[in-house]
């Protein structure tokens, strides 16, 4: 008998491995493909300048627009969702903690609007601009990215939360503190490394997405300065240069898209920094 479990174990503990060294070597190869395609393109050129006259058929210029307008939604979108997604993940855990039934329901569908394909967020945000007679526009992108990030936000700080022992809220109770008091003075603080994570993952996710702001946001040449101007985002630039028959400007979508790729890992590791540093001040 326990040689069947610790034959079962080794082969689950194998295959585990082969799982995980097998997502290390899919982005090793999905970053490599994108290096050596693009790296002929790659230049200051391309992060500096904006597109001049018939960039998309092989002139001169850069996406600095797309990646401007990219960082514009994704920071618009996630101060939206940090006001919204950090209040809600503090009154799940702190207000509705003896509420578990009321609890699960309100994670149940926050996971159904994390599931919902991004299209469906622009499609939305389309059909709205459309009832209130908006057009595509720097506000229209963030406003629905905003709704894409915001369920991701909640979840995730939510799930940090709740790994805080209750009874560090009722010790905060007992000493007589208020609900929300413990919430914003306690629970935030024990928590604040996870929620770094949070508002990090949801602007990566932000920044790199491509489908809820193809039809909200719009494309442009320039740089936006107002936010009824429409914005160009780095994902559409390396959609509508892959379309392009000439050569040259898909190698600038291999760029672009390796641009995108160096700013999500940034965010990434900074994301990953900021919590090892908040955990373990927590613990002093």
């Amino acid at each position: 008998m326990n040689k069947g479990r610790i034959i079962e174990e080794k082969i689950f503990k194998v295959l585990s491995a082969m799982a995980a060294y097998s997502l290390i070597a899919i982005l090793i190869f999905i970053i490599t493909i994108i290096f050596i395609k693009g790296f002929n393109a790659l230049s200051f050129d391309m992060i500096l300048k904006t597109p001049k006259g018939g960039f998309y058929y092989g002139g001169e210029g850069g996406v600095l627009n797309a990646i401007l307008g990219s960082v514009y939604i994704a920071f618009g979108a996630t101060i939206i969702a940090v006001l919204i997604g950090l209040p809600s993940a503090l009154y799940i855990n702190v207000h509705l903690i003896r509420m578990k039934r009321t609890q699960n329901t309100i994670r149940y569908f926050l996971d159904a609007l994390w599931g919902i394909p991004s299209i469906v967020y622009g499609a939305f945000g389309f059909a709205f601009m459309l009832f209130i007679g908006m057009n595509a526009s720097l506000l229209a992108g963030i406003l629905t990215v905003s709704m894409l990030i915001t369920p991701i936000m909640v979840r995730t700080f939510d799930e940090v939360l709740s790994t805080i022992p209750i009874g560090l809220q009722e010790a905060s109770l007992a000493l007589g503190s208020t609900k929300m008091e413990t919430a914003y003075k306690v629970m935030l603080k024990q928590g604040f490394s996870g929620f770094i994570t949070a508002v990090l993952l949801s602007f990566g996710r932000g920044i790199g997405d491509a489908a809820s702001v193809l039809f909200t946001a719009g494309y442009t040449d320039l740089i936006p300065v107002t936010l009824d101007e429409p914005a160009a985002t780095l994902p559409l630039a390396i959609f509508f240069q892959l379309g392009s028959p000439i050569p040259e400007v898909r190698e600038r979508a291999f760029a672009s898209a390796a641009i995108l790729t160096i700013m999500i890992l940034i965010i990434s590791i900074i994301a990953r920094l900021l919590s090892i540093k908040y955990s373990k001040s927590n613990f002093k």
